[in-house]
């Protein structure tokens, strides 16, 4: 046990003589580095976690003040139970040493050697309390890690949103996290009792969910359950719960283990897209009902009339359809982007794992794959192709107005003013249709109180400006007389995914769609509303001739100017993105590659960072984000930095239409290796 370099410290409390001298030359000896201290209240002071034990004099306590030291021995900490050894005429038994017991009782973890002491025995002794030392450092070091991995386990379930439990089979004790807690309308200072979870399970989803406990309670197999339970309120919500079991040395299981869930959002929204495929399938069967009774009566209008509708029901669908597949895809692509960023990073500390480096391979194929789905999916969400004839829209309004009717219900009038004679178009009939009840559900949704929508068309010559060229134009309107937009909503009411619907009623993307229609078919798409008075939506399509020369690319809007760049060194780096779990990947690699990273999860956050933290050398920031997108987040940069270059990274496979940003782009879900080739496309000069 000799150390040329001691790390511990032995405290030696002999005043007279000359055992100090010959104790500190032993524990050096025994790689200690000895420590002389002149009385009780100067060992007090010295003593401290780096202090392997001491060694004291009985003489030097017997009539010195001990409380500060009984007070120090009584709060050391829950690992530690420091070793004294007692030099002693009389040795440590009572009928000997009367005063032993005292000591004893008062230094705990004591060893009493007998003065004169033998150098050999003193190193006995000393080498037997040094390892009860050692071992507890080595419990300290446990401590520290369990606390260590403990903090690591509650970081993880408090990023998820997970609540922690654990129920004793035996004894159906529970015990739960205050998270969990939560979960279930608690506080965390409420008690929550088996019986009192059992409580909260909605009667219908009782036996359910004691069925899948006993079967766990009894075989010992994982559980997992999705039920709904009533808060205290008596709200309703959802939960998901897994757990594995723990088996005693018999392999009987004694206790479940395991995380909870609030999923209530999350079966909100399932239930509504059902509900949405539920009305759309009932409006499907509708309409075939209706062009079933109108064939018996009308067999002349049959190549025309049913392909019209089964073109309308066909576009309604796949709107809805794309719709839902968009959203999906990107809510995918971002776990994805946690994914693959996370295994990326994973894979470089497992070095010359063959079998974790294959695993780990094997997982990012995966993950790729899926990637190349969610690409696919998005481009099908925006798939639309034109089929453009000449068209009446008297004859339109006049086909599609019992279709109105039925979907505004019965509390909304629709009133139709459409004069014959008019000019035809060149447009797609079906897209037209499309657009018209686009605007019409707009309508009725702004009148929840039910009122008047009315449909009107006109011709208007008009003469050469930015929005139209020259020439006769045929101008379908629809006018309602509801909650009407202020300026500033009038303002955004074209642009992509903005919605002033509630969630799961709009996504943002109808009159968007409706604009790049109208200007693609080289008209356009006016807007006017005053609040509480009501909208009015004017769809001008050229007329005749004027119709022929159609825009097959979208209008550019006013670019950003490229920023100057540096090309040496680590960069600091501001990231946007309102997904924690996107953002907490992407910034493990841009550390990884050695960069600064400040993290903002909004674009209100990433403003206030670049006002206070400035400069930065490049802004990555996502495009789809609540309250400001990726897109106006990079405009309101350059007023504050003009030189900082952005990089735009989105899950979506175009950017919608309208939005034309000269930045460059990252494809979502991206790469360690492709975020770098992107970073010094930006840095080089």
């Amino acid at each position: 046990m000799v150390n040329s370099d001691p790390v511990f410290t032995a405290l030696i409390l002999a005043p007279s003589g000359r055992d100090a001298q010959v104790a500190g030359a032993l524990m050096v000896e025994l790689g200690l580095a000895p420590v002389a201290v002149p009385d009780p209240r100067t060992l007090v002071s010295r003593l401290g976690d780096d202090v392997a034990l001491a060694l004291v004099v009985e003489d030097s306590l017997r009539s010195a003040d001990l409380r500060a030291l009984a007070a120090w021995i009584e709060t050391q900490p829950s690992w530690s139970d420091l070793p004294f050894i007692l030099l002693t005429h009389r040795g440590g038994g009572p009928e000997r040493n009367p005063a032993a017991a005292r000591m004893s009782e008062l230094l705990g973890n004591v060893s009493f050697l007998e003065r004169p002491f033998h150098a050999t025995t003193l190193i006995s002794v000393v080498r037997t309390a040094l390892r009860s030392r050692m071992r507890q450092f080595e419990g300290r070091q446990r401590i520290l890690e369990l606390d260590e991995s403990e903090r690591r386990l509650q970081t993880a379930l408090s990023a998820g949103r997970l609540g922690a439990w654990e129920l004793d089979l035996q004894t159906l004790t529970l015990t739960t996290s205050s998270t969990c807690k939560a979960i279930f309308g608690l506080q965390s200072e409420d008690s929550f009792p088996y019986l009192r979870w059992q409580a909260t399970i909605h009667p219908d989803d009782q036996l359910r969910v004691e069925s899948a406990l006993d079967r766990s309670r009894l075989t010992g197999e994982d559980y997992a359950i999705e039920y709904r339970i009533l808060w205290p309120d008596g709200s309703l919500h959802w939960v998901e719960i897994r757990a594995q079991a723990h088996h005693d040395r018999l392999g009987r299981p004694v206790k479940l283990v395991g995380v909870t869930a609030d999923i209530t959002e999350r079966r909100r929204e399932a239930d509504k897209n059902r509900q949405v495929n539920e009305i759309l399938e009932q409006r499907v069967a509708e309409r075939t009902a209706d062009l079933e009774a109108a064939h018996a009566s009308v067999v002349e209008q049959a190549a025309q009339r049913q392909s019209a509708e089964e073109q309308l029901r066909q576009a309604q669908k796949m709107e809805a359809i794309g719709q839902l597949t968009g959203g999906v895809a990107h809510d995918f692509n971002n776990l994805l982007m946690a994914v693959l960023g996370n295994l990326e990073l994973l894979r470089k500390h497992v070095s010359g794992d063959a079998k974790a480096e294959r695993l780990i391979e094997g997982a990012l194929q995966g993950a790729r794959r899926g990637a190349s789905l969610t690409q696919r999916m998005l481009a099908f969400a925006r798939r639309q192709d034109l089929k453009i004839e000449a068209v009446d829209l008297a004859t339109l309004l006049s086909d599609v107005e019992d279709l109105l009717v039925r979907s505004v219900g019965a509390m909304v009038q629709i009133e139709i003013d459409a004069p014959q004679g008019l000019a035809p178009v060149m447009a797609d009939a079906n897209q037209i249709e499309l657009a018209l009840l686009n605007l019409v559900v707009n309508a009725r949704d702004a009148m929840p109180e039910g009122g008047l929508v009315t449909i009107a068309l006109r011709q208007a010559d008009v003469e050469a400006s930015e929005e139209l060229a020259a020439g006769r134009y045929v101008v379908l309107s629809v006018t309602d007389r509801g909650t009407g937009m202020d300026a500033e909503t009038l303002k955004k009411a074209i642009e992509p995914f903005y919605s002033t619907k509630e969630l799961g009623k709009g996504t943002g993307l109808g009159l968007s769609m409706i604009h790049g229609l109208a200007r693609q078919l080289s008209g356009t798409l006016r807007l006017t509303s005053r609040l509480g008075e009501g909208t009015a939506a004017e769809l001008w399509i050229p007329a005749g001739s004027e119709a022929a020369a159609l825009r097959t690319e979208p209008v550019a809007e006013p670019v950003l100017e490229a920023a100057a760049r540096v090309d040496q060194g680590p960069r600091r780096i501001l990231l946007v993105d309102d997904d924690a779990l996107i953002a907490m990947s992407s910034a493990d690699m841009l550390l990884d590659l050695g960069h600064d990273v400040v993290e903002a999860h909004s674009g209100r956050d990433a403003l206030e960072h670049l006002r206070a933290e400035g400069p930065f050398d490049l802004m990555i920031t996502d495009y789809s984000m609540p309250g400001m997108t990726g897109g106006e987040l990079a405009i309101a940069a350059r007023e504050i930095a003009p030189t900082m270059p952005v990089l735009l990274a989105t899950g979506y496979a175009d950017l919608p239409p309208g939005v034309e940003l000269d930045v460059p782009r990252l494809g979502k879900p991206y790469s360690q290796s492709q975020l770098e080739r992107e970073l010094q496309k930006i840095f080089s000069v």
